[in-house]
């Protein structure tokens, strides 16, 4: 069962899409949306992890610009939506969803994170500042830059909290293999589970199958690795 339900942030009301699986949740997952907005894809991708028997949500990041879905392809009308970001702001939104998901009764070591592409560096962000049980980038960018004034993500590699596993594809003309290999080396300078897989053959968004970079092999490995992941490191209990 899908519904999306309201939750109040310090810049204002945003809403959650909340998919909840039969019987009881083994544990929770917040899900963090591609630059396109909580559109089709990031929905089906929270079902998915309510059918493996997750509560998953996913919170409309872009809530501030009027949370828009926008085509793929058309990045015109991203930009204005990245200019309403910040990392106080994505926390804010972030710890809604916990705060949520802790009433349902997860507390944060049973709640992990997941983002795509935008989300991917959101992910990332909850893993480093949050108490959280596990976190799982998908061509997360702003490896070695940073973004929405965030330092980079392998500067930030030392205060890594929460387990985490990057997904990255090879043929990413936005994220260079050197920059995957960078973060790989800082985050395995961490005294906590951190792991890097890269596919030789994908480019970025390769996990969407609404989107022309699809790739189906890394696509199903990569979400594959990603429910080993939170089976190993979310608690049933």
């Amino acid at each position: 069962m899908a519904t999306t339900v309201t939750r109040k942030t310090p810049d204002g009301d945003m809403d959650l899409y909340d998919a909840e699986p039969k019987g009881e949740a083994r544990a929770a997952v917040i899900v963090a949306q591609e630059a396109f907005g909580v559109n089709p894809h990031i929905e089906d991708v929270t079902q998915r992890l309510a059918g493996a028997g997750y509560r998953a949500v996913a919170p409309h990041l872009f809530h501030r610009t009027g949370d828009p879905v926008i085509e793929y392809g058309d990045y015109d009308k991203i930009m204005p939506q990245f200019a309403g970001l910040s990392e106080a702001g994505v926390l804010n939104d972030i710890d809604a969803s916990i705060a949520y998901l802790e009433n349902a009764g997860f507390p944060p070591s049973r709640i992990g994170v997941v983002g795509f592409c935008m989300g991917g560096t959101v992910a990332y962000l909850a893993s480093v500042r949050r108490p959280l049980g596990a976190g799982v980038t998908f061509y997360g960018g702003g490896v070695t830059e940073g973004r929405f004034g965030m330092a980079s993500m392998v500067d930030l590699a030392p205060e890594l909290q929460a387990p985490w596993l990057g997904l990255y594809g090879d043929q990413d003309q936005g994220i260079p293999v050197e920059q995957v290999e960078a973060l790989r080396a800082a985050v395995a300078a961490v005294d906590v589970d951190a792991e890097i897989v890269r596919y030789p053959g994908a480019g970025h968004g390769f996990h969407c199958d609404m989107r022309s970079d699809y790739h189906a092999e890394a696509a199903a490995d990569a979400w594959k690795r990603t429910l080993a992941w939170f089976e190993r490191h979310l608690p049933a209990s």
